[in-house]
């Protein structure tokens, strides 16, 4: 019987020397992605100069299931790279353990504030940032966590152990302010999201928790700490990491002698973008593989308009033509030029990294997406979409709009528009749920019309879904959406 991965197991099957006993890293939402891009940069790093004081502690947000699969496996867990042609399997060992904030809140708090720990990462997906349509924290939603934050900041409840966090910045915030509290040494918070501005809408949201828990004078030495003592980097991330199969599994077990209950699956492209702008010590992750820099803006506007919103297109488009997956949707001539369009009204609008070929790199997402072995699902991808469209065509269409006074000449995110607004009017007529963080606004939307085009228009006019387009403009923007999806149903009817 095969045995399972662990950390002790025969030299073919150690990871990097990261001490298990050296945290200096706590990560927030230690999903597949960042096992498969973050983890992997800090291991490299770490074998490339032999520091091992730079082991992660994870955090799983919505259930303990990461934690046991991989606690159990002393943090190590496999990394299977599929090409087009090949597949091949690392063990990652930089995660040193999980912890599940719902039975161990206590303990990531004293880690977050332990002086060895020098940088919080986060990747809990757009919608974990608990932010309202205008962009401001939601506090209702952080409501148990802001009541627990004010009651450990003011000393009330001092004797007992701290309850357990029930959202991620809720949890951040606590953990920055039991630091402080601790002593106070800096600490770099590194959000690895798609969101534009990423550091910068952390760091606001993080102010507005402490002025929501904490008003008036209360909060002072909390507000002063975090703006001199904690720094908050951009950064543009990109690595495609589908779902873990249990073919995956048993393709990691025969290739190499062991059970891994943790497997995560990626392409083998990586990037990694980082504002060089930290508060302390921090891994040599340029030696892994990341890219150090002033500005991270024109990488993370190329990536979120170029390869996010042509991925959430053909997600649309494709589930609507009956495809599967990604790989499929590119694959179809038709959806594959929609795509194209909608990067070329991009290109208008980006500003190219030095020494990066924009147009190349648009053409080259288009392979990286028809790679069969990622399997990402369409309906999987499509998820969440009033948090990812205003980045992704959003601010390309204001953009756009703000250049041309007159007309809405943008046939590619036009296209796109009408992709989602049709699959939001499909999925509320048959029935289903929509996953998204505003289903029951878009759902009221399209029950409250008296037919499909009336339904698109107040699709594309929800509140802070095309940010940068003046309200003048969105009947103009509406009025094209509309009129591409009657194109669309006539094209499909002849």
């Amino acid at each position: 019987m095969t045995t399972r991965l662990h950390r002790g197991g025969p030299p073919s099957l150690r990871p990097a020397p990261v001490d298990p006993a050296e945290v200096g890293i706590v990560h927030l939402g230690i999903g597949a992605f960042h096992r498969a891009h973050q983890a992997v940069v800090t291991e490299d790093a770490a074998l490339a100069t032999g520091e091992d004081r730079w082991g992660i502690l994870g955090v799983t947000q919505r259930s303990a299931a990461v934690r046991d699969q991989l606690r159990p496996q002393g943090g190590v867990y496999t990394v299977l790279t599929v090409g087009t042609r090949e597949a091949t399997a690392r063990v990652i060992g930089s995660v040193t353990d999980v912890a599940w904030p719902a039975e161990e809140t206590p303990r990531i708090l004293a880690t977050i504030a332990a002086r060895t720990t020098h940088i919080v990462t986060l990747t809990v997906t757009e919608k974990g940032y608990a932010r309202r349509a205008d962009g401001d924290l939601d506090t209702e939603a952080v409501r148990d966590d802001l009541g627990l934050l004010a009651a450990e900041e003011t000393g009330e409840g001092a004797d007992q152990e701290p309850g357990p966090a029930t959202t991620a910045v809720g949890l951040l915030v606590r953990g920055l302010a039991a630091r402080r509290r601790a002593g106070g040494a800096p600490l770099t918070v590194v959000s690895c999201d798609n969101l534009a501005d990423n550091g910068r809408v952390l760091a606001r949201l993080v102010r507005q928790a402490v002025d929501a828990a904490l008003p008036g004078r209360t909060g002072d030495a909390l507000r002063c700490w975090l703006a001199s003592a904690v720094t908050f980097p951009c950064t543009m991330v990109d690595r495609i990491v589908p779902a873990t199969t249990s073919a995956h599994r048993g393709e990691v077990a025969e290739l190499l002698g062991a059970r891994d209950e943790g497997v995560v699956v990626a392409e083998p492209f990586l990037q990694w973008v980082v504002e060089d702008r930290f508060a302390g010590p921090r891994p040599a992750w340029e030696l892994g593989g990341a890219t150090l820099t002033s500005d991270v803006a024109p990488y993370e506007r190329a990536k979120l308009r170029l390869l996010n919103g042509a991925h959430s297109y053909l997600a649309y488009a494709g589930s609507l033509a009956g495809h599967a997956t990604i790989a499929d949707a590119v694959a179809d001539p038709v959806l594959a030029a929609g795509a194209r369009a909608l990067q070329a009204d991009a290109l208008e609008t980006l500003e190219a990294p030095e020494g990066v070929d924009l147009p190349a790199y648009a053409e080259a997402l288009l392979g990286r997406f028809a790679n069969p072995a990622t399997g990402h699902a369409t309906r999987q991808v499509a998820m969440d979409g009033t948090s990812k469209i205003p980045v992704r065509w959003g601010t390309t269409l204001g953009d756009l709009l703000a250049s041309r006074p007159h007309g809405v000449h943008a046939p590619g995110v036009v296209g796109a528009l009408a992709a989602w607004a049709t699959f939001v009017v499909t999925e509320v007529r048959a029935g289903r749920p929509l996953d998204d963080p505003r289903g029951d606004e878009l759902r009221t939307a399209v029950q409250g019309a008296p037919d499909q085009a009336a339904a698109a228009r107040a699709l594309v006019r929800l509140t802070g879904l095309l940010p940068g387009v003046e309200d003048v403009r969105l009947d103009e923007v509406a009025d094209a959406v509309v009129g591409a999806i009657r194109t669309r149903d006539e094209v499909g009817a002849r």
